[in-house]
């Protein structure tokens, strides 16, 4: 795998944490509201049109991954931002954890897969400014963007199967063993 250019470290390299603020950084691949989904290509360090979904099916928050991480799916930890507006794809956002859902996916006529869905509250967020765990948003937040993943995969002819709903604390540990994962496979 690639982790510089000529230019820079490609976006999927860089250090998944602030040196300065030690805030966790995402880079944005879908905005909240689109109905493009991309995805991040580290071959040629850019982002490509995924798919699209169907009329009126957006994605409720910005959609993202982690930098210097891997899941069991062999790409970088998925990750949703809540904040009150989107950015643009391929913009790097510092955020504060506040849970994930755990989850195992399934590709076509393949096993399970686990893929969870870390949360995360933008460092920069006016409504989420106090949010330290999922108890302290809105109720039904939760179930929605399960909802909203349930359905998605489902238009795309997959599966998946949300597990339990973790705090900050047990989100952290997956980041730290999806950055174990990717020094492991940078050194081979």
């Amino acid at each position: 795998m690639p982790s510089q250019t000529a230019r820079h470290t490609i976006l999927s390299a860089i250090a998944p944490y602030d040196a300065k603020t030690e805030d966790l950084r995402i880079v944005v691949e879908t905005p909240k509201g689109s109905r493009n989904k991309y995805s991040y290509d580290p071959e040629c360090d850019c982002l490509q049109l995924s798919t699209v979904l169907p009329e009126g099916m957006v994605f409720p928050y910005d959609f993202g991954f982690i930098p210097s991480t891997l899941g069991d799916d062999g790409d970088p930890l998925d990750i949703l931002i809540l904040m009150e507006a989107p950015v643009v794809p391929g913009c790097v956002v510092t955020v504060r954890l506040i849970g994930a859902i755990e989850a195992e996916q399934k590709e076509k006529d393949e096993g399970w897969t686990r893929n969870d869905r870390l949360v995360a509250v933008a460092t920069h967020a006016q409504t989420y400014q106090k949010a330290r765990s999922f108890g302290d948003v809105r109720p039904h937040l939760v179930e929605e963007i399960i909802g909203f993943f349930v359905d998605y995969n489902k238009l795309r002819g997959r599966k998946f199967r949300p597990g339990k709903t973790v705090g900050p604390e047990k989100a952290e540990k997956l980041i730290k063993i999806g950055m174990k994962k990717f020094r492991r496979k940078k050194q081979r």
